[in-house]
């Protein structure tokens, strides 16, 4: 900004000059004009209201290849990189109005077809109707961003794929333990309630070993089922996403004795499965933290429709606990993780006597 103040001291006397000033200050100020010019490394021109070059210094000349004539012949937005013209001309458009432009970026085209990345600060003088701009080449910038940008995709890519391959295997195991073991168990139960409706009366003992096993199956049935549920929700792809966070909210007040509300605006048709399954894994490990740690008497979940985002928030009025001293627990990590696997935000706010907040923001 430094520089274009300084230009703009020297351009104002030579292209807006007033009727004091001497020829040998006019001279003075063009000589100074001249060498500003010629002396920063940086893309330097003046540019007309009608979109052409009126003047460049020899960087804009090297940067993009033509010759003077040659740029000052043909318009501005001609080498403008074709994807990036619309843009220029609404950027172009707020200048022309009045508004300064510092860190405007788009694409030139070189005369050998390469492409660079100019980096503008532009301001426009309406009395001479003449845009004054300095430019700094960051193409190589924008190819480092751009190849974080692919990383990122990649391994984004990578951390969805194991994610979801993760909860097809969790979903398959669930199903073999539901479906085989506690179909097993189940026969078993049976058994034991037709051994006990035909055991001779006089066999009090054996009759009340018969009745205890059959409800230690029926236990086990129950533990199977939760444990199953708890692996691999089938419920979200059975009755959806709203019903399983209302069952979640009502097996854990039952379990717990502690009531669980649960409110949801956002549609459940805006929510891509990833999504729901993080939003119910979340949920999930923080009401287990809560029944393990919190020692709290009401919990509540709500998730929000936030413009392109939407925000799920939990929370608790347990005991709390102080958040630097807290350590890394492996359900921490994972909703960490889970989050960071979505470009995600995870927040937790607690204080001890003061309860807990997990707040997860995310893009639909």
């Amino acid at each position: 900004m430094y520089l274009v103040q300084l230009a703009v001291n020297l351009y104002m006397p030579v292209y807006m000059p007033n009727k004091t000033m001497s020829m040998e200050e006019l001279l003075t100020a063009e000589f100074e004009l001249s060498a500003f010019f010629e002396m920063t490394p940086d893309l330097v021109c003046i540019a007309g209201k009608d979109g052409y070059f009126k003047r460049i210094n020899q960087a804009v000349v090297d940067k993009l290849g033509y010759t003077k004539e040659e740029l000052f012949a043909a318009p501005i937005s001609s080498f403008i990189f074709p994807d990036d013209r619309e843009m220029t001309q609404r950027g172009r458009k707020e200048l022309l109005e009045g508004k300064a432009l510092r860190n405007f970026s788009n694409r030139y085209v070189t005369k050998g077809g390469s492409i660079v990345w100019l980096d503008w600060t532009s301001i426009y003088f309406a009395e001479s109707e003449v845009v004054f701009a300095i430019a700094k080449d960051i193409t190589e910038r924008k190819i480092i961003e751009k190849e974080v940008e692919e990383k990122y995709i990649k391994f984004k890519s990578l951390a969805s794929y194991f994610k979801e391959r993760i909860e097809k295997d969790k979903k398959s195991f669930a199903y073999e333990l539901h479906e085989e073991l506690a179909q097993l168990v189940s026969v078993i139960k049976m058994d034991l309630d037709w051994i006990g409706t035909n055991i001779p009366a006089e066999s009090e003992l054996l009759s009340s070993r018969v009745e205890h096993a059959s409800v230690v199956s029926k236990m086990l049935i129950k533990s199977i089922q939760r444990i199953s549920f708890s692996i691999s929700p089938g419920m979200l792809d059975d009755l959806g996403f709203n019903t399983t966070l209302e069952w979640l909210c009502n097996e854990f007040s039952i379990l717990n004795g502690i009531p669980c509300t649960y409110y949801n605006d956002c549609l459940e048709e805006n929510l891509t499965p990833e999504i729901k399954t993080d939003l119910f894994r979340i949920c999930q490990e923080s009401l287990t933290n809560v029944s393990y740690h919190a020692a709290a008497n009401s919990v509540s979940i709500v998730i929000e429709d936030l413009p392109g985002k939407i925000r799920l928030t939990i929370t608790d009025d347990g005991k709390g606990f102080d958040i630097n001293q807290q350590k890394e627990t492996p359900g921490l990590t994972n909703m960490q993780e889970r989050a960071a696997s979505v470009n995600g935000q995870l927040i937790i706010e607690s204080k001890v006597g003061g309860g807990t907040k997990v707040s997860f923001i995310a893009g639909k």
